[in-house]
């Protein structure tokens, strides 16, 4: 992003209020209802604005969920004509300050952290009166890695170029990268064999060596790295100078530079292998094992240091090492015994999760939260859902603050929010979906996080259908197509794929009518390649069975009445429903 804008901002608000020492980036990102967490694996925060200046009025970021609700002090509702308490927007951790905030800091030497420590207590503080405002960013990026699913996101983001011009082929700066097929970029003096395989949005670095029969795909493969035969990686980050021998399996790792991986050897998803590990043959390395060549530390640091610490976290004094040579150089000094517990010729540590730990390990790891996990987690909510609707002071799904009085809030102005919370809702369902094409996600985990945009944003089943449709529609027109027969063909083999999340959202004739509304809506907006193409598709949804016969001919019969400009694709379809018509009176005779 650019801070031009906001810096300006800052700088005209000062002019005006001297109080006004810092301004906060934030931007849009609706958290999972199921995990409570965003896509970069923070956890959910509430913050309460005054809409009219952006003054922030209320930070939290560890409410009590369990609870069903959040406190707020009364003056802020006193003090305020108008709050707005916000769950869908992601700290930037960008921060425009004034000299006051260095001030402060210097008086205040126990502050360690800026948001638990000086932002909260700010917020708090009625001597001083400095205030605190907020800048929303809406096309822009900004994002921060606080871990390993950050880390993750983020990386992907850059890859399929969200952060354009930071960029993949412009970052290498000298070093020349070519842009591919799908996505993908290859560094200059990349040996890759013929029957490699280089799957879509993947980076292979300078010097790299890629053997037979290997698959990469959704990969990030470092600089002067040496890949054996029969390897598969998935999803994963090699970092430079490693070795992975024949026949090694990787999914959702990251692997620090320097590592060996002997031949047969499988990273189980979630494995982080830090600097010059050695993976002993045929050895499997458990899932969300964090791997090291030195020994966990023992020593438990003080309460008082641990206090806001992440609790899946570890602060280990290591040993200094040139970045710039020969990574881990002061490392490879000492001398490490093998290590049992990564097979034979492994050397290094599994540092073993603290009690505790066990749901950061999965909620912030590289690889995607299981499906078992989800579905315990929807389960316990579910049990807990009627518990949590008896109480009065439960906010609304929407986070509106709502008074027994009669709202003040005009008609139009919910119709225009509800416009623009589909429209919201419709971007993260596509979002999610072409996550789930692009990795390769099961259609059951698909479902999973469709249903929780749906809770999230308080939409109808319908209503995700809709927007999965449109996903997969648009998917088909952006796909390479020159004429209207491979368009035709890229529609069916989406349908074909994801039919099954599809259907996991029709459960009634009215929802399925809605699907060919959909359908028309976007051949006459943002699909018109589609308008020529309409019966033949809708004929295909009606072969999958994603639409019934009564569904097709309750939209035909309903159009009957309507404006001849509104018939335009119930006449194209003429055909296909007197077909099915007559084989419908067969079927009764």
């Amino acid at each position: 992003m650019s801070l031009t804008q906001v810096l300006q901002e800052h700088k005209e608000r000062r002019k005006k209020d001297a109080n006004a020492i810092m301004t906060m980036v934030v931007k849009r990102s609706k958290p999972s209802p199921i995990t409570q967490q965003s896509r970069l694996g923070t956890d959910e925060l509430f913050i309460a604005i005054n809409p009219e200046t952006k003054q922030l009025l209320c930070y939290e970021d560890k409410a009590e969920y369990s609870k069903g609700f959040i406190s707020l002090d009364k003056m802020l509702i006193a003090d305020n004509p108008s709050i707005i308490l916000h769950n869908d927007k992601q700290d930037c951790y960008i921060d425009i300050c004034s000299q006051e905030v260095l001030s402060l800091f210097t008086d205040n030497f126990d502050y360690q952290h800026l948001r638990h420590h000086f932002v909260k207590g700010l917020l708090l503080d009625d001597i001083m009166g400095y205030k605190i405002f907020t800048h929303e960013i809406h096309s822009s990026y900004a994002g921060r890695i606080h871990n390993f699913r950050s880390y993750d996101t983020i990386s992907k983001d850059i890859i399929q170029r969200w952060t354009y011009p930071f960029v993949p082929d412009i970052l290498r700066g000298s070093s020349a990268i070519k842009v591919e097929r799908q996505g993908s970029f290859r560094a200059s003096e990349v040996t890759l064999s013929r029957s490699g395989q280089i799957g879509s949005f993947t980076i292979i670095g300078q010097s790299t060596k890629i053997g037979d029969e290997t698959k990469i795909s959704h990969s990030v493969i470092g600089d002067g790295c040496i890949i054996g035969s029969n390897v598969t990686i998935e999803s994963s980050y090699i970092w430079n100078n490693v070795t992975i021998e024949d026949g090694c399996h990787l999914r959702h790792a990251i692997v620090c530079d320097g590592v060996i991986i002997k031949s047969g050897a499988v990273l189980e998803p979630g494995v982080i292998l830090s600097f010059k590990v050695v993976v002993g043959e045929q050895h499997i390395v458990p899932a969300y094992s964090m791997v090291s060549l030195l020994q966990q530390p023992t020593q438990q640091d003080s309460d008082e240091e641990l206090e806001y610490a992440d609790s899946s976290t570890v602060t280990v004094e290591l040993p200094s090492y040139k970045m710039n040579g020969d990574v881990g150089s002061d490392l490879s000094k000492t001398r490490y015994g093998p290590a049992p517990e990564l097979g034979i010729g492994g050397v290094g540590y599994i540092w073993s999760i603290f009690e505790g730990a066990q749901d950061e390990q999965w909620r912030h790891s590289v690889a995607p939260i299981p499906t078992d996990k989800l579905a315990k987690i929807v389960l316990d909510k579910d049990e807990d859902e009627e518990l949590l609707t008896q109480d009065r002071n439960v906010l609304s799904p929407s986070g509106e603050l709502k008074s027994n009085s009669d709202s003040n809030v005009s008609q139009d102005y919910d119709n225009e929010v509800s416009r623009d919370d589909y429209l919201s809702f419709e971007k993260e369902v596509e979002a999610t979906f072409l996550r789930a094409v692009h990795e390769n996600v099961k259609v059951d985990h698909a479902v999973l996080e469709v249903n929780a945009l749906r809770l999230s944003f308080n939409m109808a089943s319908v209503d995700c259908a809709g927007a999965i449709f449109y996903s997969m529609m648009k998917l088909a027109v952006e796909s390479q197509h020159s004429s209207a027969n491979e368009l035709y063909r890229n529609a069916a083999d989406v349908i074909r794929t994801w039919e099954k999340l599809l259907k996991s959202f029709l459960h009634d004739i009215d929802e399925e009518i809605e699907i060919i509304l959909k359908f028309e809506e976007i051949c006459l907006e943002s699909g018109k390649e589609f308008s020529q193409l309409f019966t033949q598709i809708l004929n295909l949804l009606y072969e999958k069975e994603i639409l019934q016969e009564d569904a097709i001919l309750r939209w035909a019969d309903e159009k009957e009445g309507a404006d001849e400009s509104d018939k335009v694709f119930l006449k194209r379809s003429e055909k296909f429903i007197k077909w099915l018509r007559e084989a419908e009176e067969e079927e009764e005779d």
